[in-house]
Formats: C-alpha cells, sequence, structure tokens
C-alpha cells in the first residue's frame, strides 16, 4: 500500500469509535514479527517464543523485567558444585489430562538440542548438562561437567514438552497440532502458519486463571495494517508499533502506548565461512574477490565506522532506539561501560579500507528481513548508503522472514542484517549463541549465522560460565564485551524500546524480551 493511501487509511478509520471486542473475554493481537512453527525447540527466534509461552511451561519463568520466578519447579539449588537439583510442581496436568513427572523434563532435555532442520536451536541452554537424574517423579537432578551457576537462567529459555505426547514427534506434528500438548495457560485450537493461531483457555491451569476465555493471534505484517487494525476494532494489541504512527496514536484517547527499554540489539553480521568467492561480493568490475574482505579486522572496523548511528535513531527509528556498541542496555549484567558506540567516522573507514587493500572499496549486498523487526529493510537502507559513501557499494535484498531465516542460516548472504534479545539479561546468552563459535557437540554458536569464531572469546566464555562468584563473573563478561567488540564479531546499531498500542479498556505489562503474549493484557477494570 502506498504511503499516502495507508495514512488516508489511519486518519479516516481514527474518526470512528473502536469498535466493541467480540465477546468481553477475547483478546485478538495482531503481531508484526512471523511465527515460522509451534515446535518450542525448532527456532529461538521472539514470535516463536512468544506463541510458545501461551501453550508450554518452563521450569524457571521470568517476568516481565527479565527476573527469575518458579514455574514448572517450585525451587532449585546446586546441591554440590556440579549437580543441580529441582523440586518439580505437583499436581500440574498436560492439556491432555495426564500428570507431568520428571520423566518429561529429563525428555526435554534430551530432545532440545536435537530438532532436525534447526535454523537456530536451543542447545546452548543445555550445554552444560552432561547426565539427568531422576529421583522421584518430582525430583530431577542435573549434572554438569563443572559449575554451573547461569544453568537457572538458562532453563527459563526451554520449553518443557510431554514425552507420552512427542515422544517421536517431529516439527510438523506440532504445526498440525498432533504434539501441540502442554501446561501452559491456553490449549491450541488452531495452526495457519504465516496467519493465525486460535488458542482457547486452560481451564485446568496451574496456574493463575487467564481473564481471556479465547484468544487469537495473528501475523500481521504491514506496518499500516496492524495500525489500521487497531483503530477499527479488529484488534485488541499491536506489537512493533509503526514508529510513523507513534505521534498519532499517542494522541488518540481511545488507545495506550505501553513501551519498556528492550534488551534487543539490532546489528549486522559479516560471512566468517569462506576464506574466498563471498557471494553478492565483488570487485567493482563485478569479479568474485581472492579473499574473503570480512575476515579482515580493519574492513570490519571501517563498515562500523562508516555507520552513522545516532542519525539511524533519530531519523529511522524516530526515537524508539538507542545508539549502541555492545548488545545490553546499561544496568544489566555484564554491561561493559567502557565500550561507547563507535564514533562516526566516515575519513577513517577510507583509511582502513585502504590498509587492508581495498583503496577503491568493492561491491556487496547486504541482505535484511521485511517484516521480522521495526523499520529492518529501511534500517539497511540507510546503512547501505552509509557504505557507498565510503566506497562500498551496497545494495540491499530485503526478504520476508520465513525465507530470510532459513538462508541466512545457509550461510547464502555476505551481510546480514539480524536482532538478538538476551532474554536472560546477561551477557553470556549472546556470547554463547551467536558470538560462540558453531560447535553441534559442544552446543555453542547455534544462532551464529555468520559463523565467527574466536577460540579467545570462547575461552573466556567458558571461564565466565563456570564462575561462581557474581561480580568476578561480571568482570568477565565485561572482558568479553571489550573483546568482542574490538574484534568487530558484530556491528552494532542500537537497541530498541519495546512499545505496544492497546485500547484503553485493557491493561497491557510490556516486557524487556519484547514477548507479546496474552498473559500481560487483562481487562482495565
Amino acid at each position: 500500500m502506498r504511503t499516502t493511501t495507508r495514512r488516508a487509511l489511519v486518519t479516516a478509520l481514527a474518526l470512528l469509535p473502536l469498535a466493541a471486542p467480540a465477546g468481553a473475554q477475547n483478546l485478538t493481537i495482531g503481531i508484526g514479527g512471523s511465527v515460522t512453527s509451534l515446535d518450542p525447540h525448532f527456532y529461538n527466534a521472539s514470535p516463536n517464543n512468544s506463541l510458545s509461552m501461551h501453550l508450554f511451561d518452563r521450569l524457571v519463568e521470568r517476568d516481565a523485567r527479565a527476573q527469575p520466578y518458579p514455574g514448572l519447579a517450585t525451587e532449585w539449588r546446586a546441591i554440590e558444585p556440579t549437580v543441580w537439583e529441582f523440586k518439580l510442581r505437583p499436581g500440574v496436568k498436560w492439556h491432555d489430562g495426564r500428570d507431568f513427572t520428571a520423566d518429561d523434563v529429563a525428555f526435554t532435555i534430551e530432545r532440545t538440542p536435537n530438532v532436525p532442520n534447526s535454523p537456530g536451536g536451543f542447545g546452548g541452554f543445555v550445554r552444560a548438562i552432561r547426565r539427568v537424574e531422576i529421583v522421584d517423579p518430582l525430583t530431577i537432578r542435573f549434572h554438569t561437567a563443572a559449575p554451573h551457576p547461569l544453568l537457572p537462567t538458562e532453563l527459563a529459555s526451554v520449553a518443557i514438552i510431554s514425552r507420552h505426547a512427542a515422544g517421536n514427534a517431529t516439527t510438523e506434528d506440532y504445526n498440525a497440532g498432533r504434539a501441540a500438548v502442554g501446561t501452559g495457560p491456553y490449549r491450541l485450537v488452531s495452526y495457519a502458519n504465516g496467519d493465525r493461531t486460535e488458542l482457547a483457555r486452560n481451564d485446568a491451569y496451574w496456574g493463575q486463571r487467564q481473564p481471556w476465555a479465547r484468544v487469537s493471534y495473528r501475523i500481521m505484517a504491514n506496518d499500516g495494517a496492524r495500525s489500521a487494525a487497531l483503530l477499527a476494532g479488529d484488534v485488541d494489541v499491536i506489537d512493533q508499533v509503526p514508529s510513523t504512527d507513534l505521534e498519532r496514536l499517542g494522541r488518540d484517547q481511545r488507545v495506550v502506548l505501553s513501551r519498556i527499554q528492550g534488551l534487543r540489539v539490532i546489528y549486522l553480521q559479516a560471512d566468517f565461512s569462506r576464506s574466498a568467492n563471498v557471494p553478492f561480493v565483488t570487485d567493482n568490475a563485478g569479479q568474485p574477490l581472492a579473499r574473503n574482505p570480512f575476515q579482515d579486522v580493519r574492513v570490519r572496523r571501517a563498515l562500523s565506522g562508516a555507520i552513522n548511528r545516532q542519525a539511524l535513531a533519530e531519523r529511522v527509528m524516530e526515537g524508539t532506539a538507542a545508539p549502541t556498541g555492545q548488545w545490553l542496555p546499561e544496568g544489566t549484567f555484564g554491561y561493559n561501560p567502557e565500550v561507547a558506540p563507535p564514533r562516526f567516522d566516515p575519513d577513517g573507514a577510507r583509511r582502513l579500507l585502504a590498509e587492508a587493500g581495498f583503496p577503491q572499496g568493492f561491491r556487496m549486498t547486504l541482505h535484511s528481513p521485511n517484516d521480522r523487526y521495526p523499520n529492518d529493510a529501511k534500517t539497511a537502507q540507510a546503512v547501505a548508503q552509509m557504505w557507498t559513501r565510503i566506497g562500498v557499494q551496497t545494495q540491499v535484498d530485503a526478504l520476508p522472514w520465513a525465507s530470510f531465516a532459513q538462508r541466512s542460516s545457509r550461510q547464502e548472504f555476505a551481510m546480514r542484517l539480524l536482532g538478538w534479545g538476551s532474554v536472560t539479561g546477561e551477557a553470556s546468552y549472546m556470547l554463547v549463541n551467536v558470538l560462540g563459535t558453531f560447535d553441534r557437540e559442544a552446543r555453542t554458536g547455534a544462532s551464529n549465522m555468520g559463523r565467527y569464531s574466536n577460540p579467545q572469546l570462547d575461552a573466556l566464555t567458558a571461564r565466565a560460565a563456570s564462575t561462581l562468584d557474581d561480580g568476578q563473573r561480571a568482570a568477565l563478561l565485561r572482558e568479553g564485551v571489550q573483546m568482542a567488540m574490538d574484534d568487530v564479531g558484530l556491528i552494532p546499531l542500537f537497541q530498541l524500546v519495546n512499545i505496544w498500542a492497546h485500547r484503553r479498556t485493557i491493561a497491557f505489562d510490556p516486557r524487556m524480551d519484547e514477548r507479546t503474549l496474552a498473559m500481560s493484557a487483562r481487562p482495565a477494570n
């Protein structure tokens, strides 16, 4: 839809009253991201995780401020330096009425890192576990090779599934609904890939009873369509509120904006998987390069220094993001105050390119999703213009998320725009999963799409993960942040502010991890 047409439509809708919900106990949510599967272990992406949280629970849960609290486990403790014991919640039932037991947890740990064709899975969260011991139906122990104080935090990202419903299930069995049997606050009614998921309240839920009898969870990738649907009364809550609509929605008395500083960084990552003939990279005559330019840190620093992050935050994101030189906001565990956003220095970038042997630059394509993050394709276009000005002639190819994610996971791109939300609220989450060397056996680098590898950084990350003293572990993580950013393992751009728009009749608790949940909404009265 053309911008002028969209604005006219939204203006017209603004004159109409918000229609009443279809039923007082029904909730309709419009999300900007694309859910790619109901399999809770298939892909560690925020839209998938958000939907999964309605159906499945975790041993440890995280609240809206990323703080842990008991879920399917009522308590946990390290009974030895390398043994964690979890006490499980009694009386919990699966959606089909069967009892939840420790055997289901053991099955979950076994399956989590072994999902076929996963474009970026959850193996990193269970990498420390070497053996699972079932003490009794409601007690389970995890044995680790070394002390691992982060295990409860990491298990807060692993959805618990049932052995009886999913013992031999494939991802397609989940998408078909056959294996989508959880313990969560909602049950699956139907799932239409790329469109919507219909949910019904689980009246046998062990936790707080939800106010919504039915939830319709709809994918609405078009920014203008989400805003228009809210104003027309077709949906009750939308996420990823378009920055172009913020001012107008904020003035509308029928709408409330709920926002919070997020944990997601938008970043760029190059291809490190090849030494030469990188796809979508050529010299200025269109011929393949005999070496991979991104394996030279001077090129990576040049590309980073050519980016005006303040301009991206102000002009592209319109004040909904903050420039950054690392991946976590101030106040989080492992944040390094010494790592500032790189200075915008196009002249220095040209000098670095010349030193690296590219005085005339080169050509490349920057790949980006066009429906996953706020202003993702617009951000990519702005970065491409900045790189072109220093001699790196850059084109943008923006793709739907489902296609982009699969191709990126196969290392088909030279440079990609991505986002990563450190839902644990601490630095090791990205160090293990995105900056860690890709290693299926060690279960590191599951989301390292560019295949960056720094053995020194890997060793530091492992040391931090096994350090029991919080102060010492924080110092090691700060060192890891400095090392990764000095080496430009990725190019951070900005950190997002998470914003939702919803009816004034609904109270909504915004989350730092950007999960869009029916459980965050309740009637305002």
